[in-house]
């Protein structure tokens, strides 16, 4: 079952996950003073090992020890530092959220947690001989067992520690390239096979239901590639779908159609209107609701639908954006969410 009633007001704006600088407090400070209404827990990459996407999903395994080698990271005998310094790094954040809920004295309805989904997982993380861990079935099994274990786990501590309702958003960057098979070998002369759309669907569903269950909210997909297959992901069981609208989408009829019929199913779009780096001249507040407006009236939706069906998004994380850019960023988002609650007649 698909859960699609959102747990968070009309007229929510929401950011990626990750963040510049190494300050984890605060990273906080800033995301729940200007994302209120949906604040997420930050990602910090700048931090080294441990603290980018993948780093962050290997702290919440369970019984599946990561470690680092020159090409990236991979499975391993035992846990080791690598790993550890990864949970180090995760209990580290909720500390920090801890301490700086207690210095504001607020207290969000709402936080939202990020993590790799299985896919993308599976293919940027080595098996121990080198290959990608999705060209072995009985790892990616054990991958999204130890995924749902795992996160399953997260969620009952944030709950714990916040009181808040947990949302959970799954990142799948590299799902295109999985399905359609350009992802190389380790040896860069051939190519991996493609996994089947079906299959992929199957496997994504297992990790989004367990995160459904633990949270009883709708679970966030997000896939920042241009061709990101959208109704796969919404077949997955998403109840929030990941649409870039800093790319071109419009000039497609077929991507068109994918995001009407979303919408149609009861899906509400995270719509990517802010770059996720500093761009040449910030976008006024107008410019950036512009491609929001545009997409229902061509799809022939009425503007209200944006206030209870869309959630405005920067288009990718910010890690490569500077702080400056990152708190200007965040504002404008929330400013067009209240744009989306009132649309002006002459936009």
């Amino acid at each position: 079952m698909i859960v699609t009633n959102t747990p968070w007001p009309a007229g929510t704006a929401t950011a990626i996950g990750s963040m510049p600088g190494t300050d984890a407090m605060e990273a906080v400070r800033i995301v729940l003073g200007e994302l209120p209404d949906l604040p997420h827990l930050p990602e910090l990459p700048d931090r080294g090992v441990g603290a980018d996407l993948l780093g962050r999903t290997a702290a919440l395994l369970v019984a599946m020890p990561v470690e680092v080698v020159p090409s990236g990271y991979r499975l391993a005998a035992r846990s080791g530092l690598d790993q550890r310094r990864a949970q180090d790094l995760m209990r580290m954040d909720l500390d920090a959220l801890d301490a700086v809920l207690q210095e504001t004295g607020v207290r969000p309805e709402r936080l939202k947690v990020q993590l790799a989904g299985p896919w993308t997982f599976a293919a940027s993380v080595e098996l121990p001989r080198g290959h990608r861990l999705l060209t072995d079935a009985g790892a990616l099994r054990d991958l999204v067992e130890s995924q749902m274990e795992g996160l399953t786990a997260h969620v009952r501590e944030l709950t714990e520690r916040t009181g808040a309702q947990i949302v959970v958003q799954i990142d799948e960057p590299s799902l295109p390239a999985v399905i359609d098979g350009r992802l190389p070998t380790p040896s860069g002369l051939d190519r991996v096979p493609a996994v089947p759309a079906p299959e992929a669907q199957n496997v994504l569903a297992g990790v989004v239901a367990a995160a459904e269950k633990a949270t009883g909210a709708p679970v966030l997909v997000h896939c920042c590639a241009p061709d990101a297959p959208s109704t796969l992901l919404r077949g997955a069981g998403a109840g929030a779908v990941g649409v870039d609208l800093t790319l071109p989408l419009t000039e497609s009829t077929t991507a068109l159609d994918a995001i009407g019929e979303l919408w149609d199913s009861g899906a509400t779009l995270l719509l990517g209107l802010l770059p996720g780096t500093d761009p040449t001249r910030p976008p006024t507040l107008r410019a950036a609701a512009r491609p929001a407006f545009e997409l229902v009236d061509r799809l022939g939706f009425p503007r209200a639908l944006l206030a209870t069906k869309a959630v405005p998004t920067p288009a990718c994380g910010f890690a490569g954006a500077s702080p400056e850019w990152t708190r200007t960023a965040m504002t404008t988002l929330r400013e067009l969410g209240r744009v989306f609650l009132e649309p002006p007649e002459d936009w």
